[in-house]
């Protein structure tokens, strides 16, 4: 049977899986969500533009001039959405996403009932999200959720 380390690390490689299905042209995010038994995927999300809208557009991924955070959603929450849309209860489960979650992501990750995230570190000196990152770890702690820090199956 597979270790613990061994699922950790399939589930962040099917976040890159998932991610690499993001249209964004400057980040590809993914997230698994996984039931409270360890092994059965729930529901996946990637970052990317709502259901039917147009690709086609530019301007709509620019992150200079902040337009992209109009129409991009993030993969955690598109994850969330996609188990809402299909009736599946999030309550318990881990969230595998290959991105630390931002504030509002992690607002929707505690309100869909995830217990535990299995994260990258908080980027450094991202920017826009700055400060969004500490507020989500805050959150995340006072919530109850379990924060596990994932740097890779070859770090430490």
């Amino acid at each position: 049977m597979a270790s613990e380390d061994t699922w950790t690390a399939r589930f962040m490689a099917l976040c890159d899986t998932v991610a690499d299905w993001s249209e964004d042209r400057d980040r590809h995010v993914g997230c698994v969500i996984v039931g409270p038994g360890g092994h059965e995927v729930r529901a996946t999300g990637y970052n990317g533009l709502p259901r039917g809208v147009s690709a086609a557009d530019d301007a709509r991924f620019d992150r200079p001039s902040g337009e992209k955070f109009y129409w991009i959603e993030h993969a955690e929450r598109n994850a969330v959405y996609n188990a809402a849309r299909a009736g599946v209860s999030l309550h318990g489960c881990t969230a595998y996403v290959n991105r630390f979650p931002c504030a509002d992501c992690g607002r929707a990750l505690i309100q869909s009932g995830i217990t535990r995230v299995v994260a990258p570190p908080i980027p450094e000196a991202d920017g826009a999200l700055d400060y969004s990152f500490q507020v989500s770890a805050r959150m995340l702690r006072e919530a109850g959720v379990t924060v596990l820090e994932y740097r890779g199956p070859d770090q430490p």
